[in-house]
């Protein structure tokens, strides 16, 4: 049996902006960095044996704290990295929602069925990000770890586990710095938490 928390990284500018950031590398700005100080202490509770990041720095910043507390280094994973938004990423939200009509409404309704100029389908990220998953539970039989990544990667992670392959991804909410966890247990996987914020003073709603 093997315990996965996965790890939203916490709050940045762009957030509050309302701009697509993708592989845009922003880093945290001073919420996610007291957000991430608050995860790393709420995830003290319990043995941790590996963090995984993303290599984006907002991903990383989250996952220093968390490894430090544990005694351990955060390692880089390219698998975990956020989807490639290509054309999209520092894009303003409301511009492309008034530009691209078409493609907005795609995002925001078949998400799964949308691929953004130079960037991922959803299905991609799910082919570089699951197997890895699948991968780290076996390599950790028996210990809790972490995996800090990006909104998109973990609403994938989430359908991937419990077989779903369209219409689901809108429906994992998600705040910035939030955790949930995946109990691998032999015969498939189980959700234990969703979304554990009680550590976070205040969120900010962004749904899309």
């Amino acid at each position: 049996m093997t315990d996965i928390v996965l790890v939203r990284h916490g709050e940045t500018e762009f957030n509050r902006e309302g701009v697509f950031r993708g592989r845009y590398d922003v880093g945290l700005n001073e919420v996610g960095r007291e957000q991430a100080a608050a995860t790393a202490t709420a995830l003290a509770r319990e043995p941790i044996a590996a963090v995984y990041s993303s290599p984006l720095l907002r991903a990383l910043d989250t996952a220093r704290p968390i490894a430090e507390r544990h005694g351990v280094e955060p390692i880089i994973d390219e698998a975990f990295h956020n989807i490639d938004l290509g054309e999209w990423q520092g894009a303003k939200k409301e511009t492309v929602r008034v530009e691209q009509a078409d493609a907005w409404a795609l995002w925001t309704t078949e998400p799964e069925l949308l691929r953004i100029p130079g960037g991922e389908t959803l299905a991609e990220v799910r082919s570089r990000a699951f197997p890895r998953l699948e991968e780290l539970a076996a390599k950790h039989d028996g210990e809790r770890i972490a995996i800090v990544s990006h909104r998109s990667v973990i609403r994938v992670l989430a359908g991937a586990v419990l077989g779903m392959t369209e219409g689901y991804f809108w429906h994992f909410y998600m705040d910035n710095a939030g955790f949930s966890v995946l109990r691998q247990n032999g015969a498939g996987y189980v959700i234990v938490q969703w979304n554990e914020n009680c550590h976070l003073a205040d969120t900010v709603y962004e749904r899309y």
